[in-house]
């Protein structure tokens, strides 16, 4: 049972994601090159924001309209993860790790949605 948006488990990749980005983006050529560095951060940390927020809101279509938001920052990702790799900050093998893994949390919250909009519980706040 799920009773905090840490116990999601697109949450948790959505972390785990997160900090791979962090981790890449600390390299110096990478992290010299600030619009980007920042953008993608933002980025990724926003598929994990969006996940909790849309969460606490405690109502399925809320939550549904964040989990999309989550969804959009997620292909945003994917499109700075081939940025980064065109600038040569990232190499073929983590332009690959890292774009199956934010493809992985899209599809998971793919799934997600769909499973909320085909629930007849319409969230706590509406009990």
């Amino acid at each position: 049972m799920v009773k905090r948006f840490e116990d999601l488990k697109v949450w948790q990749e959505a972390r785990v994601f997160c900090k791979m980005i962090f981790k890449i983006s600390q390299r110096e050529k990478f992290y010299n090159d600030f619009a980007l560095k920042n953008q993608i951060r933002r980025a990724s940390g926003s598929i994990m924001d969006n996940i909790a927020e849309g969460f606490e809101r405690d109502g399925n279509k809320e939550f549904i309209q964040f989990l999309s938001i989550a969804k959009g920052s997620a292909g945003e990702c994917r499109s700075q993860l081939v940025r980064a790799y065109d600038c040569n900050y990232i190499n073929k093998e983590e332009l690959g790790e890292m774009g199956e893994q934010i493809i992985r949390i899209s599809k998971m919250l793919s799934s997600l949605i769909k499973t909320l909009k085909q629930s007849e519980h319409r969230g706590r706040k509406y009990k």
